[in-house]
């Protein structure tokens, strides 16, 4: 096993490279343990401040964003030279899932084998709210791993495990949520375009879980963004609220107008109409949004180096165009694809020596 003061100098070594230093403290410490104050009679070296969670983006700051990028970017650059260096040996994480999954299971597995450790999978028979009590369940399994991703069907039920849950928990899709993919989205962008500040991105489509993290991401990273929805479809003036005041400085707007949204954008950007657990809707979904597809002609009107993304899976015919998605403007397969190495920054970032702390993590309004 590497020894604990390589792994720390190798994480510092991935921050501190050359154009982008960052002031981390380092810990030779091989496990930090991370449970908060008030259960110290658990675990004697409780550290002061209480476990970083991340429920949405909402938790994180403009640095904390740029910190889980540059460790994705530099760890990508690493795996592609054919380098996987074991930065987080013996760790274990969890995978509570209430909902199907291939992106967010498949990425969050192989992340934490490529850094060295393991995985479990945690299905319907572990009776996350059915068998006792949530503070049971989420002290008793914030004892045996090192960190939680959920994806679930209630935010609700999210932020009540993260109360409980010593270890971190992240949020791997909510209704409400969808941090991972967003900050997977903003990796992408920067790979394409560089730097992100003063990019555009248009959305066309329901605003939902996946436009609520990335109207955020954008916010705290400088970029533009343009909501294209029907009514009844779009952000609630609560959240826009909660955007104005976490991201002051945000351009993000909304129109009914797909063209007017897409109208010098560096990305287009949609998902399915109909999301899981709305079946019912369907039908009235495919008739609201059906002026809002994404085809050649949308395209147009965007930037000429614009690019395609879609969080997947796709409905060729709905939301876009097979053309369109499968054209030469699409990155939704390298988008896919960085899932793996986002959710690589994003470990490295959460439990490698000295993790970030703060009280921040357990609000987890979206």
């Amino acid at each position: 096993m590497r020894h604990p003061d390589r792994r720390a100098h190798r994480i510092r070594e991935l921050l501190n490279r050359p154009g982008h230093p960052f002031p981390w403290t380092v810990s030779t410490e091989p496990f930090p343990d991370r449970c908060p104050p008030d259960r110290a009679t658990v675990n004697s070296k409780a550290p002061s401040m209480p476990t970083r969670h991340l429920l949405s983006l909402m938790d994180c700051s403009a640095s904390d964003l740029d910190e889980i990028l540059v460790l994705a970017e530099r760890l990508k650059a690493d795996w592609s030279e054919g380098r996987r260096d074991a930065l987080l040996p013996g760790r274990v994480i969890a995978l509570l899932f209430e909902k199907p999954s291939l992106r967010t299971r498949v990425s969050f597995e192989v992340a934490i084998t490529h850094l060295g450790g393991n995985s479990l999978f945690l299905g319907k028979d572990v009776g996350w709210g059915e068998r006792e009590s949530a503070a049971d369940f989420g002290q008793v399994l914030g004892q045996y791993v090192d960190a939680v991703v959920v994806r679930t069907r209630s935010h609700a039920r999210l932020v009540e495990l993260a109360a409980y849950c010593d270890a971190p928990v992240v949020n791997g899709l909510s209704e409400l949520a969808h941090p991972c993919q967003a900050l997977a989205d903003l990796f992408t962008m920067r790979e394409v375009f560089g730097a992100l500040g003063g990019l555009k991105l248009a959305f066309v489509g329901d605003a939902n879980n996946v436009a609520r993290s990335l109207a955020v991401a954008c916010g705290l990273a400088g970029v533009e963004f343009a909501l294209a929805a029907p009514n009844g479809y779009r952000f609630e003036s609560e959240f826009l609220d909660r955007l104005a005041a976490k991201c002051p400085d945000s351009r993000t707007w909304v129109t009914d107008k797909p063209t007017e949204a897409a109208e010098g954008a560096h990305v287009v950007y949609t998902d399915v109409w109909t999301s899981m657990g709305q079946e019912e809707e369907e039908a009235d979904r495919r008739r609201a949004f059906s002026p809002f597809q994404v085809d050649a002609a949308l395209m147009r009107a965007a930037r000429a180096d614009a690019r395609f993304m879609h969080c997947l899976p796709a409905r060729r015919g709905e939301e876009v165009s097979g053309d369109v998605i499968d054209g030469d403007q699409s990155v939704v397969v390298p988008q896919a694809a960085n899932r793996l190495h986002l959710q690589k920054g994003l470990l490295a970032w959460l439990l490698g020596p000295n993790p970030p702390r703060g009280a921040a993590g357990v609000g987890g309004s979206p």
